[in-house]
């Protein structure tokens, strides 16, 4: 017989799928209008959500901000490999314009 319980996997397999696709393009708008040095930020909301993750009981929000700390541990790396793309030409480096 089915319950709630019986669709947890999926859904959090869901919630994670769109924590990734969210946080991808985070990634690479932060880059661009950044640079590398916001990756302090993507530490910071990491560990919050893993202390979180291990305060709170419920086993779906907690399996939920574990996976949404280490997708901000990911991102520190995918925003360092961001920059070397941008430096290869593959997606576009900002401009930084003066006006006079």
């Amino acid at each position: 017989m089915l319950t709630i319980d019986s669709f947890l996997g999926i859904s959090i397999g869901i919630c994670s799928f769109l924590i990734i696709g969210l946080l991808h393009p985070i990634v690479i708008k932060g880059e661009y209008y950044f640079g590398t040095k916001i990756w302090p930020l993507f530490l910071i909301g990491g560990v919050f959500c893993i202390i979180c993750s291990i305060i709170i009981k419920s086993i779906i929000i907690s399996s939920l901000f574990g996976v949404f700390g280490f997708s901000l541990f990911w991102s520190i790396l995918e925003l360092f490999q961001q920059k070397k793309r941008v430096e290869k030409g593959w997606f576009p480096k900002k401009e930084n314009k003066k006006f006079n």
